[in-house]
């Protein structure tokens, strides 16, 4: 049977390339259907209630309610709190609602970006759900992008109040319940509640969008931060900030008026005359909905009435709605982080004459194979995924303005635990080489040579524990390597690889052939192999039956007792082992193995053998994952990073080692299905193509 898992894998990979997983056709979150379940609770009259986030303590969460206020919780439905519920009241705004008592400021300021931008809004937040008695069952639905591809998310609508009131985020308008439903459907994703206390504005806005983000350090701002704020502001990208964290966690209001280490939204810059002199002024959200900057410009600041009439009409309002203005420089001052997220990042370099190509590229870091940490360890650096980038000239318009930058890079660590809390970032970064022309024609992955003799182009420094980093870069067209790694070797950890480039680029994974196709090399070396035929046939006769055949017992006892005895170090091949062989070699289809099948699988083993402790380097009479590729390699065929790990997955031991009985079942598995599946290559009628099916046939 096989294994669900690799399944699913197959599948995701397809429903990426067949338009699936897209924000207009999601993939269901929890493989809950919302259309399916509202038909069903409108046929039967019913409201739903959803089991995967249950209306209890668990959905919740720990640390961010008292025992006694949790105890309190009443989880009720909008018709239960006011007698009017409405998803929308005259259009959504960023003065629609307050935080409540989790600390997901970050959430909510990213929230209030969305409002400025209708179209992205309404991917997020389908507006036609309703209240109304007609179409309404106590089920809503929202969609985020998570990790490289879109989820639809559902929820029932009963909310967390103590007294009749909510206790998280709540609108102004007691009677709009879009805030605290797209809250509790965020809650969610990330597991609970109290999962989205703490964070920055940059994971919800790329949760939102999709889209590029980059991250300026305030402290150090570039020297064109103005010119890049107002193209940001123009391109619609949304934008979040955050100040300098205080001594403790707490988010203490500062004399000036500002928060500690609380996250507020960008909404909007503006350029002004004051007494002759041009200022450069910030426009800042506090998603509290009240708490706002008393400094220069604030909205009480005598420095408004040094502006033209047209100015001050248009800038200032005085109310206690969190929304103030601020000097560009106090910005800088005050605020720590800014987050600027788009569709895409023509805002970067102020180009709008080319069109940026999008690719994204799914990969993983595996112990043993394919996590060799930074350059720091050049021994396993080259073991990382590799990636192959060929970078054509630019056309056009785009091509007079060579000069920008015409590349980003963004390297995103996916989650390992279903709680946000729970997750532990690793040291992440990538390096970006330059191929020379000595390696324009090699295939697969670039050895550890290579990485001692040429130094990466572009590098992220430092490595950071983060979430997302990026690198935005020129390079001249060309062929170019990129790899990702984590900070430290042996890390294990699921990546999305995003590569953003203005000309034309061809990218492949580096690690088998191209396109994951495995390429047979040479005919491995041929070695001693225990005698002539005629001697393998006297021991064969000795164990066959009076036909001349032996079974998978027999073939049993002349592998451990004769061919490899004094060799195998986990008690030799096992029944079914070589039930396996007896089906793999059986080209009479009798069910056992006659003299002459008999004698190729001697071969085999043997030639497997010296191979196996050739490559067994460590001399521990096992292979570390890492030998194992030279080994696979030894025999004449290439795999890519995928197939070695679902390999050392299925056939090594917990130890992260192989033993020569796994080895020797593993490349005569490999070698069989590599053979059927290269006769069968053409025939793209078959229900599974022919990688998908070597997946599956590893596996099982």
């Amino acid at each position: 049977m096989t294994a669900p898992g690799v399944c699913m894998s197959i599948l995701n990979a397809r429903h990426s390339k067949d338009g699936r997983r897209t924000v207009t056709n999601p993939e269901k979150f929890l493989n809950q259907d919302y259309q399916q379940l509202k038909q069903y609770c409108l046929i039967r009259r019913v409201r739903y209630i959803d089991d995967m986030f249950p209306p209890d303590k668990t959905s919740i969460g720990e640390d961010i309610l008292t025992p006694s206020d949790l105890n309190r919780v009443q989880w009720l439905r909008p018709a239960k709190i006011v007698s009017n519920p409405s998803f929308v009241v005259d259009g959504v705004s960023r003065f629609d609602f307050g935080q409540g008592m989790v600390g997901d400021c970050w959430l909510l300021a990213s929230i209030g970006a969305l409002t400025f931008q209708d179209h992205i809004f309404q991917q997020v937040v389908p507006l036609e759900q309703t209240f109304d008695d007609d179409d309404y069952c106590g089920l809503f639905h929202f969609r985020f992008w998570r990790f490289g591809r879109w989820v639809d998310v559902i929820i029932d609508d009963k909310l967390p109040t103590i007294n009749g009131r909510l206790i998280f985020v709540h609108s102004k308008d007691l009677t709009e319940f879009w805030p605290a439903l797209l809250e509790k459907a965020y809650a969610k994703v990330c597991g609970s509640y109290s999962d989205m206390n703490a964070g920055t504005p940059a994971e919800a806005l790329v949760d939102f969008t999709g889209g590029v983000h980059m991250c300026v350090n305030l402290s150090h701002p570039p020297p064109n931060l103005w010119d890049l704020m107002l193209r940001a502001g123009q391109s619609k990208s949304l934008m979040g900030c955050g100040t300098h964290q205080g001594e403790t966690s707490a988010n203490t209001v500062l004399p000036n008026g500002l928060v500690q280490g609380h996250a507020y939204t960008v909404t909007g810059v503006k350029q002004l005359v004051s007494q002759g002199t041009v200022v450069n002024l910030v426009r800042l959200w506090n998603p509290w909905g009240k708490g706002e900057w008393n400094g220069d410009w604030s909205d009480q600041s005598p420095l408004w009435q040094t502006v033209s009439p047209q100015d001050l009409e248009m800038c200032r309002e005085v109310a206690d709605d969190g929304e103030f203005w601020m000097l560009m420089e106090d910005f800088c001052k005050f605020y720590s982080e800014l987050d600027i997220c788009c569709l895409c990042p023509e805002f970067l370099d102020g180009s709008s004459s080319s069109h940026w190509n999008t690719s994204f590229y799914e990969g993983r870091w595996v112990a043993g194979t394919t996590a060799g940490g930074c350059m720091n360890y050049m021994d396993s650096f080259w073991t990382n995924p590799q990636y192959r980038v060929k970078i054509e000239s630019l056309l056009g318009d785009c091509a007079k303005t060579q000069g920008g930058k015409n590349m980003l890079v963004s390297l995103m660590q996916k989650p390992d635990k279903r709680n946000r809390r729970l997750v532990e970032n690793l040291y992440i970064g990538f390096s970006v080489f330059e191929v020379p022309d000595e390696y324009k024609r090699e295939m697969g992955k670039f050895p550890q040579s290579f990485f001692k003799t040429n130094r990466p182009v572009v590098q992220t420094k430092p490595y950071m524990d983060a979430r997302e980093v990026m690198e935005f870069m020129m390079l001249k067209p060309g062929d170019y390597l990129i790899v990702p790694s984590t900070y430290g070797p042996n890390e294990t950890a699921s990546f999305l690889l995003t590569i953003l480039a203005k000309a034309e680029t061809h990218v492949h994974e580096n690690s088998g052939g191209h396109n994951h196709e495995h390429k047979h090399a040479e005919e491995p070396m041929a070695v001693e192999n225990g005698g002539n035929d005629d001697n393998k046939k006297t021991l064969f006769r000795q164990f066959s039956d009076k036909y001349e055949e032996v079974d998978a017992e027999q073939l049993q006892k002349l592998l451990n007792e004769n061919i490899l005895k004094g060799d195998l170090k986990a008690g030799g091949f096992s029944v079914d082992a070589c039930r396996s062989m007896v089906a793999l070699m059986d080209t009479s289809v009798t069910g056992k193995l006659n003299s002459q099948e008999f004698v190729r699988l001697w071969k085999k083993v043997v030639t497997y053998k010296d191979i196996f402790f050739r490559t067994d380097v460590s001399r521990t009479g096992t292979l570390s994952l890492s030998e194992l590729r030279n080994a696979i390699m030894a025999i004449g065929m290439r795999v890519s990073d995928d197939m070695l790990n679902l390999m050392a997955l299925r056939y090594g031991a917990s130890t992260g080692h192989m033993t020569l009985e796994s080895f020797i079942s593993l490349v005569l598995r490999f070698e069989c299905m590599y053979k059927i599946f290269k006769q069968l290559s053409d025939g793209m009628t078959m229900a599974l193509r022919e990688s998908e099916w070597m997946y599956i046939s590893m596996y099982t």
